[in-house]
């Protein structure tokens, strides 16, 4: 039996997620580490269409093909600078926020490369990143029609 379509169903869930995208769309983190970000979230969720488009959209905005397959692993990878690793590990943290929380080290890491203002933009991307993850695998069959962040 598929499962429910939540964009068909309930359509004012995804304007407000959509109208999230649109404030991450202002944002003033590079477009290229919000799909890092993006990906990363998603691999660690498993939702497999979010990596897919997450890796296509990197892609187009020049990211190579070893930076994106380099991200599952990232920890053992020198392809990444320092300002990324620390919103990797970050994003690491807010995606298993359960587990162990945000550590004040990986909170202040990431501190020494964005100001307060992206920081709250930061974790607004892993919140966002996160909830499509679980709308997506929710849904399981219809979430490749219905998944868009």
């Amino acid at each position: 039996m598929p499962r429910v379509n939540i964009q068909q169903q309930q359509p004012e869930a995804y304007q407000a997620m959509f109208g999230l995208e649109k404030y991450l769309a202002s944002s003033t983190i590079d477009t290229d580490l919000q799909e890092l970000v993006r990906i990363r979230a998603s691999i660690i969720n498993g939702c497999q269409f979010c990596i897919g488009m997450h890796s296509d959209a990197a892609r187009q905005l020049g990211v190579e093909d070893a930076k994106i397959a380099a991200i599952t692993s990232w920890h053992q990878s020198e392809l990444f600078s320092d300002k990324e690793r620390a919103a990797l590990n970050m994003v690491d943290f807010v995606t298993n926020i359960s587990s162990n929380g945000l550590p004040e080290s990986a909170y202040q890491k990431a501190a020494v490369f964005f100001n307060e203002n992206e920081m709250a933009q930061l974790i607004v991307l892993m919140a966002t990143i996160n909830a499509w993850n679980r709308l997506g695998i929710s849904m399981a069959e219809v979430a490749t029609a219905s998944c868009s962040g």
